[in-house]
């Protein structure tokens, strides 16, 4: 009898094994499945839907204000400032300026220097205390970074180097957010003066 009774446990666990997970879906004749048609949760009703045309009419004017009574002999307006609107300064918006693209020009200023001529770059000033910057150096672009100096609101150095493995070191000071002079100097010892902005 346990035996009996141990064999149809097992088999009734298999079976619920078997079927764990499975989902009967009853299908018709032809395969498609039969779902259940859901009865609406409320009576539904039929409503005819009416057409109204609204019967528009122009609105009417307003009638004209009636004059008031003059003002006494004795009246005196009051003088044109107090029907002036007052003035504000508002300010303008929070947050920090746009990044400006500038341009950056390089004067030789010693003779190995001379032999390449003036060099001209852009600059772009991020207005948070940093900066970007491109060079090209005899075919070479030199790319690199500025960054103002702590403690100095005008004053920054500037880093570039290029795919040959000529570097670049800045010193420069900007007198508005727009305009700048500095000195450059170049890994083969060519030095310049640069001009920025303007």
């Amino acid at each position: 009898m346990k035996n009996a009774s141990k064999g149809l446990m097992l088999l009734g666990c298999v079976a619920a094994a078997s079927m764990s997970g499975c989902v009967v879906v009853p299908v018709a004749s032809d395969g498609s499945p039969l779902y259940p048609i859901m009865a609406p949760p409320y009576p539904a009703v039929v409503v005819p839907a009416a057409t109204v045309t609204p019967d528009l009419q122009p609105v009417p004017p307003r009638p004209k204000a009636r004059p008031g009574p003059p003002p006494p002999a004795s009246y005196a307006p009051p003088p044109p400032s107090q029907y002036s609107a007052p003035s504000f300064d508002l300010p303008g918006p929070a947050g920090p300026a746009a990044p400006a693209g500038l341009q950056a020009r390089l004067y030789p200023s010693n003779e190995v220097a001379t032999e390449t001529g003036m060099l001209s770059g852009t600059v772009t000033n991020m207005m948070t205390g940093k900066g970007f910057f491109q060079l090209n150096y005899k075919g070479e672009i030199l790319s690199g970074e500025a960054t103002r100096v702590p403690g100095d609101e005008r004053r920054g150095l500037a880093n570039a180097y290029g795919q040959r493995g000529t570097y670049m070191t800045c010193d420069y000071r900007m007198t508005t957010p727009y305009l700048g002079t500095g000195t450059c100097s170049l890994s083969n010892g060519a030095q310049y003066q640069v001009h920025i902005g303007g």
